[in-house]
């Protein structure tokens, strides 16, 4: 990696009272806001920083630490840090559009993968949600999104199978979900009630995740329905948190 102008030891001012992992935070803070590490560009790893700053390992990690906190930069496992990229408002908590389309609405490349599609009869969260009768069916998907690269959104969504009968046979890999109901089946979503609330994700989740272990994540869990208030489709999803913020609007 180039040595910029900003991320020099002599930065680092060791007689001062503020602790040097504030300072070696505030070098990167203001090499990444001036633009010279630019968006999704790998930071130097660890061993190049304590090197190049003479620092320890904990004053390094205690600095990309609060960094991550800020949401200035995003942690892969395995590869290190990167520079996170521009925010804009997400609109899909707070829209019936899906989070499919309303990420390729801000130009980001959005990939969806299908990690399972089983169909049975509804749990007792199912069935409560979209107002099914003893022993009807779903269609469960399970899916990651990801956003430039990196993984978004992990969802898990039961649809009515007598409403969409075929469904589980479709090819959603990297394609919306409610384009292909409106497209296919004429269903569009009217209305939607979320709830969400900050959890810490299974192992497994984490993993998919590509989350620290520990790391809180944002639990959204939704319920839609069409215009004649028939509800369509229950989902629960886990969402990084540190991400995109998000916008709800009251209508």
């Amino acid at each position: 990696m180039a040595h910029h102008s900003s991320l020099r030891a002599d930065r680092l001012d060791r007689g001062a009272d503020t602790p040097l992992w504030q300072q070696l935070a505030g070098v990167l803070r203001e090499a990444i806001r001036e633009g010279e590490l630019s968006p999704d560009q790998a930071l130097p790893s660890e061993a190049e920083l304590i090197d190049r700053f003479g620092v320890s390992r904990t004053v390094v990690r205690d600095a990309l630490g609060e960094l991550v906190r800020e949401g200035l930069i995003y942690k892969i496992r395995a590869k290190g840090s990167f520079v996170s990229p521009a925010k804009p408002a997400l609109r899909f908590i707070g829209s019936t559009v899906g989070s499919a389309d309303d990420l390729s609405a801000t130009g980001r490349a959005v990939t969806t993968r299908v990690l399972a599609v089983d169909e049975g009869p509804a749990d007792e969260d199912e069935a409560a949600a979209l107002r099914l009768d003893d022993g009807a069916e779903v269609v469960r998907l399970r899916r990651l999104r990801a956003v430039d690269g990196v993984p978004w959104l992990l969802v898990d969504t039961a649809l009515p199978k007598a409403l969409f009968p075929g469904v589980a046979r479709a090819n959603l890999e990297n394609r919306s979900l409610y384009e292909h109901l409106r497209r296919h089946y004429g269903v569009t979503p009217k209305g939607a009630d979320r709830w969400i609330e900050a959890v810490i994700p299974t192992p497994e989740q984490a993993e998919l995740l590509q989350l620290e272990p520990g790391r809180p994540a944002l639990a959204i869990e939704s319920i839609s329905w069409r215009d004649d208030g028939t509800p369509i489709e229950y989902y629960r999803g886990l969402h990084r948190s540190g991400e995109p913020r998000f916008h709800v609007g009251i209508r």
